[in-house]
């Protein structure tokens, strides 16, 4: 019997990656580095998932286009080379993927990182050989726009009906409803489980372990089903 998602879709931050601190500390020293007010941590981590340039818009509404764009280029700048803390995977993410690829789950990965930023990850990781695909937001609209999942869908052949988004924020839940799909949220992330459930996930999961344990049981047929078969 086949699961009811043969394509499973991650967001990367905060759902596979533990990677938020980091974010953190490098769009506040960005903002530093221009010399413009701090919005405060709740607010930058609320916009993590968005695009850059999407995220740097909700955070410093106030400020001009010239001081987004210099906020965008130091967010890079501490990002890419100047914070070179070791951002891990969440436990269980590296045996859970495999475990999944080897049961023929195809696996792909939409994302709010640039492209320049994903491929780095990946190849820290290991990972890349684990998805079928990947879509960023410097390739498609930001989320929630639906726009990287239909690239996705396109990509593999697969419909709506037979995907599931995994993610952390409510972007990602809002994402997958736009595009027609299920969605599934963890709560180790960013957006906290009362804020996401407001937006109709199938369930929201402590911990990567139990996403796995999810989507195992999702994919064995129901005791009726079982004993008509």
């Amino acid at each position: 019997m086949k699961p009811r998602h043969e394509l499973i879709i991650f967001d990367w931050d905060g759902t596979l990656m533990d990677s938020i601190a980091k974010i953190v500390r490098c769009f506040t020293a960005a903002v530093d580095d221009v010399g413009l007010p701090q919005p405060g941590e709740d607010a930058t981590r609320h916009i993590i998932g968005l695009g850059l340039a999407e995220a740097v818009a909700t955070l410093l509404p106030q400020a001009d286009e010239v001081a987004r764009t210099q906020v965008v280029e130091r967010y890079r700048e501490h990002f890419l080379h100047i914070d070179q803390t070791h951002m891990p995977l969440f436990p269980g993410v590296r045996e859970g993927l495999e475990s999944l690829a080897a049961q023929g789950y195809l696996l792909a990965v939409a994302t709010g990182k640039a492209r320049r930023g994903l491929e780095r990850v990946l190849r820290d990781t290991g990972t890349t050989h684990l998805f079928v695909a990947t879509r960023c937001a410097d390739e498609a609209f930001s989320k929630p726009h639906p726009r990287m999942l239909e690239d996705i869908l396109d990509q593999t052949g697969f419909n709506a009906g037979q995907a599931l988004m995994v993610g952390d924020t409510t972007y990602d839940m809002q994402m997958a409803r736009h595009a027609g799909m299920d969605g599934l949220a963890v709560t180790y992330g960013v957006h906290g489980r009362e804020l996401l459930a407001e937006h109709g996930p199938l369930a929201c999961l402590d911990s990567f372990s139990e996403v796995y344990a999810w989507l195992q049981q999702a994919s064995r047929p129901s005791s009726a089903a079982a004993a008509n078969s």
